[in-house]
């Protein structure tokens, strides 16, 4: 079964913790991701009656935890920095483990200026495989976010996959541009398909070929969730009418 959620980048990134359950719960949305830096809160630092507080709370409001939005990002060419956000990483890994989130997103975010793209794409996929064992024993995925200039095309987010090569370690379906192909999503769609465990989807009126890309998850028996991710934000006195209509747009696009 498909669930339609929000991920808080960046229609809710001002609603506070009891406003965003609040619009979530009475627009029918499903499932949440938590994105660092928001007015949540919801991060690492909290501790540990507030991470149970949040696990309650958002059982209480019939929401899956399904990820924690990370930017922990592992294309630099210092290994002491990779180092740091693997490091960072574990904590949001220990955060999911304790609030009841399924995952943590993560990204690459482009190759950095110089370097060689293929050692990059290796070099990424050996820290998300660190990252995937880690969170293993903790009974959480690591989700590798499409993203970042060159890092975002499917034939790279597949060969860091490659590289990658451990079971815990998908991929969040990001809706780039570039994955459209002669007006069609289906030869990304397939190169990424058997990795994708989340997706990020966006101006469902735009030109992105969302019914396509809609058909293809079902015909695939892909039971995650799609995350709404338009890109301004929304105030919270307007939250529960927009998402309401996003909803509603989603079926629409969403029949066969």
């Amino acid at each position: 079964m498909i669930h339609l959620g929000l991920v808080t980048y960046n229609v809710a990134r001002d609603w506070d913790f009891d406003t965003l359950l609040k619009n979530c719960k009475e627009s029918g949305m499903e499932a949440l991701e938590f994105r660092t830096t928001h007015a949540h809160g919801v991060e690492p630092s909290i501790s540990e009656a507030r991470r149970a507080e949040v696990k309650r709370r958002c059982e209480e409001a019939g929401l899956l935890q399904i990820s924690l939005g990370s930017v922990c990002e592992f294309q630099s060419p210092d290994p002491v920095v990779v180092k740091q956000q693997i490091s960072t990483c574990r904590e949001f890994v220990r955060l999911a483990h304790d609030i009841g989130a399924r995952g943590v997103k993560v990204r690459p975010n482009g190759f950095p200026k110089g370097a060689d793209e293929e050692s990059t794409l290796a070099q990424i996929g050996a820290a998300l495989r660190e990252c995937g064992e880690f969170a293993h024993g903790w009974g959480v995925e690591i989700w590798m976010e499409v993203h970042g200039g060159g890092t975002m095309l499917p034939a790279n987010a597949r060969k860091i996959m490659d590289h990658c090569g451990h079971k815990n370690v998908g991929l969040t379906w990001n809706s780039n541009g570039t994955d459209v192909v002669e007006g069609s999503v289906a030869q990304s769609f397939e190169l990424l398909r058997s990795f994708v465990r989340c997706c990020h989807i966006n101006d469902l009126w735009g030109g992105y070929p969302y019914r396509e890309l809609f058909g293809l998850l079902q015909r695939a028996q892909f039971n995650g969730s799609l995350l709404c991710e338009v890109g301004a934000p929304i105030h919270a006195d307007d939250g529960i009418p927009f998402l309401r209509c996003y909803r509603a747009l989603w079926h629409e696009l969403c029949r066969k």
